[in-house]
């Protein structure tokens, strides 16, 4: 004859609470995402450059006023690496029809679980002490990240000054925590 176990109710409730407990914990952290990649390649607008010295005119001819033609680059910056090592730049860009756009080009991250994009007031500080200083002061979240490499545009709202803000933060909103950001400084 064999052994036969019975299994107690505390053992089987326990056994239980444990599958609960793991499945929430990989929900929560997504250990996965650690191991797969999202690539982005949107089309990126070109922004316009002006000549550094005016074209001569004839002086019976007078010139017409200045007007934007195209695309321009207000601000821009590097990406440096806060809980993820993090490369690429931001470029906040003024299209020829008012609008404003962030850019995002190169960008190289971990993927991770609620990864967000940010413009914030705050400044960027490097390493551990620069992780969590994004939501102290007053940011807007612009989207989702749409990707953890590549190239990607963000549309900002009509009701976003972008001269508010100074850096960019690729933000963890699950554990309140920057992956990598940029300082904006005039382009």
């Amino acid at each position: 004859m064999g052994k036969r176990i019975f299994r107690s109710p505390v053992a089987r409730a326990g056994l239980a609470g444990a599958v609960v407990v793991a499945v929430l914990a990989l929900y929560w952290f997504q250990p996965w995402k650690l191991f797969t990649d999202t690539y982005v390649d949107e089309a990126v607008p070109r922004a316009a450059t002006t000549p550094a010295t005016p074209s001569p005119t004839s002086p019976t001819i007078s010139a017409p006023a200045a007007t934007p033609a195209g695309n321009e680059i207000l601000t821009a910056g590097e990406f440096v690496t806060h809980e993820h090592r993090t490369t690429g730049t931001a470029e906040l860009h003024r299209l020829a029809d008012g609008r404003h756009q962030l850019v995002i080009r190169d960008l190289n991250t971990s993927n991770g679980p609620d990864l967000r994009v940010w413009l914030t007031d705050q400044p960027v500080i490097r390493g551990t002490a620069g992780w969590r200083v994004f939501d102290d002061g007053e940011w807007v979240e612009l989207a989702r990240l749409k990707g953890n490499k590549g190239n990607q545009v963000y549309e900002l709202p009509a009701s976003v000054d972008p001269r508010d803000f100074r850096s960019v933060s690729i933000w963890c909103k699950r554990f309140a925590v920057s992956f990598g950001a940029a300082d904006l400084t005039s382009a």
